[in-house]
């Protein structure tokens, strides 16, 4: 026994500081956890709110049922306020008066929560709604404000994102006339900006609009062009403008409506009814990601709402009840942060006397700043996703687009900021932003179609167009105006206005419209073009059509059609016979550059040709001036092919062979210039450059009203120098004037003017550079009016068709004349044109010089080699050069004749060699000469060279002196 005390008493203390600790954590866990109290706004009295308070309810079961040993428990304290704001702000007041709440959870509407925002912000009490989604409360700026929803602005680029998509260009608005409607209108419309679409009509409706005010604002917009309609407001009020709008015939084919989230969220409380007149909806939803807890919360929240609420039936559970929950959960986490403190709050010094009010006599939340702070840093996953309020709101961007299709919805895609359109949301893919509605399931459209509605249409009830044209006095072919004393009618007809009927004429839907002339009540024309453009600017007319020129200034209050007619302006000018009856006109077929080349190449051929034949042909030796004149008159003959001399070298003959072709071309260039210039017409502009018009200070015309007078004063020219024309016989008057006589030298207009012009006087005038830039006459809508760009299809259409040259030969009828232009002389023959000609002849020459010099240094090169190396380059040069100007006595042609000779003579002894008659010929002139000579001559003595080759050489060397020749020597 003694030797088990000690283990006795050990394991005795171990339980006592066992039970000990036990009984510690059971008064630990028995602490009584600190209220907290938090007023809820919530109107109790409709479904809506019954589902956001048993959210809030499971919220905080939930929470404390997960943390137990949390020290503060939130105590909800409920108001049961109508719709009314006033009655709202007073429960909100009651509770941070009289209960002293530290929080504030509702109210259900933006409009009520304006107000009670307010009083948070002064009584530093968190106001946290989850159905407030109105932007305009982000312009409160109170950081006691927090959004547990999203604000609806984050819609708008999914909303812009369709119209983009399915090329819409103006939509129609209809909204709320409450805060929540009118807050997300200037959002929206700042979106459609992006995307080069607006809003081109706000409808407002009351939320206490009777059915015949909704049908009536429906016929309004019935009759409007666009059929694209943007619907923002509550299930309730939504419900019945849509049944309207079906029993009115605006769900029928051709109409699109877009719902945003207000109504696409609380889709499932519509009954199924109201929900069939709504079928090709498209709808903006807000995305919850779909998850156990989410299901595992749908199931236990349906058991205890028809627990708590028996009566209520068919309430589905939508995302205003997962932010309910979450916003709840946030608060009890916010104020577990904050701990558990004194709660209390602050009286404030009030001001002194009978009219202090409630609102002066509340006081501050002393933890309101610790509890905001906590908000904003409070992040877990929720049921809608994950919660944080980044800003005071709501962080979440991904929207689902549904389609309505009988009593439901389907599915027909994603929106999220980063990637655009996806069929399937794929969160980790890296693809690019898509704004292409191909991204996107198949799509009921109302009228029970698939094909996207054009987005716009001319009302088959509505007034018909009434289109401006202008009042001409002359040029009547492209716009003519005749007035019908007898009707009181005028009848509107021209170039311009049949392009406009054949293009009305192949749209795919009728566009009725009428013509009226922009004129005076007297008949005068009624301003200028700029002003007609602005009748159009000031909505007094819907479209402006005739010879209305696209100008930049225009096409920032218009809009402007692809133009139909060629662009530019263009200056006509007279022309004159240019042709040429000088002495010296033979010259001018070929330009100075090509007479020189030309002249250089006759001569250099001569020479090529010299050098090639000397030593070979007795027609190109004898004293020098007969081998000069031989050569150039040899060379020059080729020119009419009457050279007379043999040509015996077959270099030479390759050389004569390329040089005659050159000259057949050459000649033959030259007579058909010649020709031509002699005996065709030559009318040329008698102006060919506006600086010259300036320098004389010439007048020139332009046609009254047009921009073309802006141009003509950004060129320089004075008000003295400037004329007006009207008609084109007025214009050819000016012409025949001449600037001398009070007419003109030139005209300028835009090139369709011009052309019709140069078709009745196409021999007396032509149009020269320089063209101005113009774009072209087009036709004149409003600002962002849909039918512009149809019309500019149209265009297209008709021009790619044979329409157009059925309307330009009806309106301008072509004179049988010639075209100026292919009458203008073409410039002289120039060595560019023949350059590769001459290239060939200079490159075979040289060729044959180069072949020819080897062949004569190779023949030579003993008599090369024995020079004397001290002896200078200039005396070999001259050796070399006196020996080829010798005969080449070993050629076939002397041989011939030396044939020919020895027939008819015996033959001397001497001819045994080559070399023998050169030595006789050189003897006979000069005598043997020395060994001395021969080595002045730069020969080593015992040389073997030729006898006769040395003292041809050292001739070259010694003082000329005189010999008498033998007449039948060579």
């Amino acid at each position: 026994m003694a030797k088990n005390a000690p283990f006795s008493s050990v394991f005795s203390l171990f339980f006592f500081f066992l039970v000990l600790g036990k009984f510690s954590a059971m008064s630990e866990n028995t602490t009584i956890p600190i209220n907290v109290s938090v007023g809820v706004i919530i109107d109790s009295d409709t479904w809506y709110g019954k589902l956001g308070l048993s959210c809030i309810s499971m919220a905080l079961s939930d929470f404390y049922a997960s943390h137990s040993n949390y020290k503060t428990r939130l105590v909800l304290y409920k108001r049961n306020p109508t719709s009314d704001v006033v009655v709202t702000a007073s429960a909100a007041l009651d509770l941070i008066k009289n209960v002293q709440v530290q929080a504030i959870i509702g109210p259900e509407t933006s409009m009520q929560a304006n107000f009670v925002i307010s009083l948070g912000n002064k009584a530093q009490v968190p106001i946290i709604s989850y159905s407030a989604t109105s932007p305009t409360l982000t312009s409160i700026r109170s950081s006691y404000f927090f959004r547990a929803a999203q604000n609806d602005s984050s819609q708008v680029k999914a909303m812009s994102a369709i119209i983009q998509a399915f090329g819409w260009r103006e939509v129609v608005a209809i909204y709320v006339d409450n805060a929540f409607g009118e807050g997300v209108i200037p959002s929206l419309s700042d979106a459609l900006q992006e995307v080069d679409a607006r809003i081109a009509y706000r409808s407002v409706i009351s939320p206490k609009a009777t059915d015949d005010q909704i049908v009536a604002e429906l016929y309004k917009l019935k009759e409007m062009e666009t059929q694209v309609f943007i619907v923002h407001m509550f299930a309730d009020l939504g419900s019945r403008l849509f049944n309207k709008a079906k029993q009115i015939g605006m769900m029928d084919e051709g109409y699109a409506w877009i719902m945003t989230d207000g109504m696409a969220n609380s889709f499932s409380y519509i009954n199924s009814s109201d929900r069939e007149n709504m079928e090709g909806v498209l709808g903006i939803k807000t995305f919850v990601p779909n998850t156990k807890e989410l299901e595992s919360f749908g199931v236990r929240w349906k058991s205890k709402f028809q627990q708590d609420n028996p009566t209520v039936h068919d309430v589905k559970l939508d995302v205003f009840g997962y932010w309910a929950y979450d916003a709840a959960w946030a608060l009890a986490m916010a104020v577990e942060k904050v701990g558990a403190k004194n709660f209390d709050f602050q009286k404030m010094n009030t001001t002194s006397g009978n009219f202090s009010t409630d609102l002066e006599r509340f006081g501050v939340s002393q933890n309101g700043p610790q509890l905001a702070q906590a908000l904003s840093g409070t992040i877990f996953k929720g049921l809608s996703g994950d919660f944080s309020l980044l800003n005071g709101q709501l962080q979440s961007s991904t929207f689902q687009i549904v389609n309505v299709i009988g009593s439901g919805e389907k599915l027909v895609g994603y929106w999220t900021p980063e990637k655009g359109f996806e069929r399937k949301l794929n969160l980790t893919n890296t693809s690019t932003y898509s704004t292409s509605n191909g991204s996107l399931r198949s799509i009921i459209w109302p009228g029970d179609t698939t094909s996207a509605p054009k987005g716009w249409q001319i009302p088959t009830s509505g007034k018909r167009l009434k289109i401006l044209v202008p009042l001409k006095q002359g040029f009547s072919e492209f716009v003519k105006v005749t007035p019908n004393p007898e009707t009181k009618t005028t009848i509107v007809d021209g170039y311009c206005i049949s392009v406009f009927e054949a293009v009305i004429k192949s749209l795919p839907y009728d566009v009725p419209y009428d013509l009226y002339p922009y004129a005076k009540p007297n008949g005068e024309i009624a301003g200028s073009y700029n002003d007609l453009v602005n009748e159009v600017f000031l909505g007094n007319y819907d479209a402006a059509v005739g010879d209305i020129t696209i100008r930049a200034n225009r096409s920032l209050y218009v809009d402007f059609t692809l133009p139909y007619t060629e662009s530019g302006v263009s200056m006509i000018v007279p022309i004159k016979d240019n042709k040429s009856k000088n002495a010296w006109v033979f010259l001018k077929p070929l330009t100075w550059d090509l007479w020189v080349t030309s002249g250089c190449f006759f001569i250099f051929i001569g020479f090529v040709v010299w050098v090639l034949e000397h030593r070979i042909n007795e027609d190109f030796r004898g004293p020098p001036h007969h081998q000069i004149g031989t050569s150039f008159w040899f060379s020059f003959s080729t020119m009419v092919f009457a050279h007379r001399e043999r040509v015996v070298s077959n270099l030479a003959r390759f050389v004569v062979i390329i040089w005659c072709f050159v000259v057949l071309i050459l000649t033959q260039s030259y007579t058909a210039s010649l020709t031509s210039l002699l005996t065709v017409q030559q009318l040329q502009p008698t102006v060919t450059d506006v600086n010259l018009l300036l320098k004389y200070k010439d007048n020139v015309a332009y046609q009254p009203g047009s921009f073309v007078h802006g141009i003509l004063k950004e060129l320089g020219f004075q008000d003295e120098n400037l004329k007006t024309f009207n008609t084109p016989e007025e214009l050819n008057q000016l012409f025949q004037n001449g600037s001398r006589k009070n007419g003109i030298s030139a005209a300028f207009d835009e090139t369709p003017y011009m052309k019709l012009f140069l078709a009745t006087y196409c021999s007396k005038y032509t149009m020269v550079d320089p063209t101005f830039k113009a774009d072209g006459f087009a036709f004149v809508f409003p600002k962002g009016s849909p039918l512009a760009r149809d019309v500019s299809r149209g265009i297209l259409n008709v021009n790619e068709g044979n329409q157009t040259k059925v309307i330009e030969d009806r309106w301008f009828k072509k004179q049988n004349c010639v075209d100026p232009n292919s009458l203008v002389s073409s410039n002289s023959l120039s060595l560019e044109s023949f350059w590769g000609l001459f290239l060939i002849a200079g490159v075979a020459s040289t060729l044959a010089l180069l072949i020819f010099a080897a062949m004569f240094l190779y023949e030579h090169k003993d008599i090369f080699k024995q020079l004397d190396p001290e002896a200078s380059l200039w005396k070999r040069f001259l050796i070399m050069l006196r020996i080829y100007d010798n005969k080449d006595l070993k050629s076939f042609t002397f041989k011939k004749r030396k044939l020919e000779v020895n027939t008819n003579f015996p033959p001397s002894p001497s001819v045994y060699s080559d070399h023998t008659e050169a030595r006789n010929v050189f003897e006979e002139q000069m005598g043997t000469p020395s060994s001395a000579d021969l080595e002045h001559a730069g020969f080593s003595p015992g040389a073997s060279t030729s006898r006769s080759e040395m003292e041809s050489a050292i001739e070259i060397t010694e003082r000329p002196r005189t010999h008498e020749i033998d007449p039948g020597s060579n």
